[in-house]
């Protein structure tokens, strides 16, 4: 079954979503994320995806004290991403509470950095992160866009051992138009044994469901929950199934 993995974005502190990864289309959902991650621990959730965004635009970790206040006082296991850039950020965010660390741009930038994080961590710590526009690799909080191409860029990785890959559509991202399945297809199609947590544009329970009938094995919850489109019930019935 799909595993459900609500997003909190956190910006100057807050819980807020973006739309493509605009800072300036930025909306306040909540000025407390401890309170938004207790509600969704509450129905069964096990899992938390937290975006440093303030640490993805200053290309270094930001937000800890926000994740260690979040994995000190619930039981949730928080991936952590944005703004991780060195050895002594990712030890910030292990220290700070996070069980996994999400790696975009340092996957592109500084590959041998990335591969000796994944020796010296395990796979099992290390959720590779691939953002894309078209295709395309996008790197610095989405603000450049490489002339990556996503599948070998995934066959690069997953011969180096990756197991984790959380993919977002950026064009996707916050718009609520329904999750990019074509893309999650012919990745599923390419690398089957790759562990794909989708993301992007995700709109109802429907949405959801073909994802899970598809075998993606996440699927990141962000406006759709914080708009009303997908309530806490019925997030709450995938933890039960």
């Amino acid at each position: 079954m799909i595993q459900i993995i609500p997003a909190i974005d956190i910006l100057e502190g807050k819980c807020v979503r973006l739309e493509q990864g605009d800072y300036r289309m930025k909306k306040v959902y909540n000025a407390d994320p401890l309170e938004v991650a207790i509600r969704f621990q509450d129905i069964g959730i096990t899992r938390l995806h937290m975006v440093d965004l303030d640490g993805a635009r200053s290309s270094h970790v930001i937000n800890w004290g926000v994740l260690e206040k979040l994995s000190s006082r619930t039981s949730l296991k928080i991936d952590y991403g944005g703004g991780i850039k060195t050895e002594g950020d990712l030890r910030i965010i292990f220290d700070s509470g996070a069980s996994m660390a999400t790696i975009g741009s340092i996957a592109i930038t500084d590959k041998e950095l990335f591969h000796s994080w994944m020796f010296t961590y395990g796979p099992e710590k290390i959720i590779l992160g691939a953002d894309v526009r078209d295709q395309m690799i996008a790197i610095s909080g989405w603000q450049k866009v490489t002339d990556i191409e996503i599948v070998p860029f995934l066959s690069e990785y997953k011969e180096n051992g990756v197991k984790y890959v959380l993919c977002t559509d950026i064009s996707r991202d916050g718009m609520l138009l329904g999750a990019s399945f074509d893309l999650y297809k012919m990745i599923r199609e390419h690398f089957p044994v790759l562990h794909i947590l989708a993301s992007g544009g995700i709109a109802s329970v429907a949405d959801i469901e073909k994802l899970d009938r598809m075998g993606v094995y996440g699927a990141i919850i962000g406006k759709a929950y914080y708009e009303g489109r997908i309530s806490l019930n019925d997030l709450k019935i995938f933890t039960h199934k």
